[in-house]
């Protein structure tokens, strides 16, 4: 409207100076229809008007670009809230590399472990490895340094380090990939992520160590089985063949002979049913500790008086060795009887010539019984607690179940005790059980 106007105004100008000649009178005209009240209106309001609307949907851009930025804002103090819990609740560390630099920066790390790392952003990758075992720190170059030359995009690495001023171990679980690449698609920036470990760890060692003692007790378990009915039959035979030959015999010397093995095979199976009997009520826990005082001293003759015939019959000597002081524990005495009278019993099986021993000790409120004899020793890849387990056997040639020093074991631990061995090849061994006083 207004290019209107002055091409209106500049068209008049042009008629009058053709009608009349460009004369001061045309001019005066001119200016004063310039000046009339209408035309200064639209003159003035015109550009008024135009600016106010400007004005007015400038104002509404910025409050639009107002509203944004604050959304924006909004989300993206929401995401760091969710970003931070989310971390601390995988207990994790993020971390970024800068390839070109070499250097890593932790943005956040909520690993629980004392004294974990607190590195200062740019810490050279260096510093970073020299925390590592050295097997991990080569394993760990080799994975990132694939990552920076671009030859993988992920890296997924489980290792050993060191935590700074301390010899604690700790596993750590490294994941990494490419967060930024240049224009010709080498990496500038990996993001990863740390985690500490170590109880998944434990857990996967627990759970090796315990399936391969399952399979070695199953192993030991078929070997018993195939071992056991062997072991029945033999002096089951034995008892059978000289009863039926036991009114055959000639004079009294031949019969009182196999009297004799008869009573030495009964024993021998009688032992073997007591040992199954004992481990399954120890496993089912149906039998009851009853603890009273005794006195230790007679304890131990009884147990010797208990194997004297046997002791004769394969020409070994039992002695005890007491204190004068009587010893009076509180503690299960047929427990302890049992426990015994199992190393008397292997004691005599391997001992062929010498002198079987039992004693005691106290010291610091405990009592440590023992047994000793010459024999012909134990092996020291057995002198260790996988000899007090179920079905096994240091020599396999000779007769027995495997059960009885895991007995002893089940034992002493059921009245607060412990068992161990001590031997050398050739010499003789030492089984005893210790027991607190009170």
């Amino acid at each position: 409207m207004l290019i209107s106007f002055f091409f209106h105004f500049f068209c008049l100008i042009l008629r009058q100076l053709f009608l009349k000649g460009m004369t001061y009178n045309v001019i005066l005209f001119a200016v004063r229809h310039m000046f009339r009240l209408d035309i200064m209106i639209w003159i003035a309001g015109i550009p008024l008007l135009v600016f106010a609307v400007m004005w007015l949907y400038h104002q509404l851009h910025l409050r639009k670009e107002l509203q944004k930025e604050l959304f924006l804002l909004s989300k993206v103090q929401r995401h760091s809230v969710e970003y931070d819990l989310v971390l601390k609740v995988m207990k994790m560390a993020i971390y970024r590399i800068d390839v070109q630099a070499q250097t890593i920066t932790f943005e956040s790390d909520f690993r629980d472990v004392v004294g974990s790392f607190h590195f200062s952003p740019n810490t050279p990758l260096e510093d970073f490895y020299e925390l590592m075992l050295p097997n991990s720190s080569v394993k760990i170059k080799r994975a990132l340094s694939d990552l920076m030359e671009g030859r993988t995009d992920e890296a997924h690495e489980q290792f050993e380090t060191r935590l700074p001023h301390s010899d604690q171990i700790h596993w750590e679980d490294a994941y990494a990939t490419i967060e930024k690449r240049d224009l010709h698609g080498k990496p500038l920036m990996i993001v990863g992520t740390l985690t500490f470990i170590d109880d998944q760890k434990t857990i996967e060692r627990e759970l090796i160590e315990a399936r391969s003692h399952a399979e070695e007790s199953d192993r030991l378990k078929s070997a018993f089985l195939a071992n056991m009915s062997h072991e029945i039959r033999t002096p089951l035979n034995a008892i059978v063949g000289f009863s039926d030959v036991l009114p055959m015999a000639q004079n009294d010397e031949e019969r009182t002979e196999l009297i004799n093995l008869i009573k030495q095979n009964n024993t021998r199976l009688l032992r073997l049913f007591d040992d199954m009997a004992n481990m399954s009520k120890l496993e089912a826990g149906d039998e009851t500790v009853r603890k009273e005082r005794f006195n230790l001293g007679q304890l131990l003759m009884d147990v010797a008086d208990k194997f004297a015939d046997r002791s004769k019959d394969v020409g070994v000597k039992i002695e005890i060795e007491t204190t004068a002081d009587v010893v009076q524990p509180f503690s299960d005495r047929n427990r302890l009887r049992e426990i015994l009278s199992q190393y008397m019993d292997n004691a005599l099986k391997f001992t062929t010539e010498g002198v079987v021993t039992l004693g005691y000790q106290v010291h610091n409120g405990l009592v440590r019984i023992w047994v000793r004899d010459t024999g012909k020793g134990i092996p020291p890849k057995y002198c260790n607690e996988h000899l007090f387990e179920r079905f096994v056997q240091v020599d396999e040639f000779v007769a027995g179940s495997g059960l009885g020093l895991s007995i002893c074991r089940s034992m002493a631990l059921s009245i607060g005790g412990k068992v161990g061995v001590e031997s050398k090849m050739n010499v003789g061994s030492l089984f005893w059980v210790e027991i607190p006083m009170e």
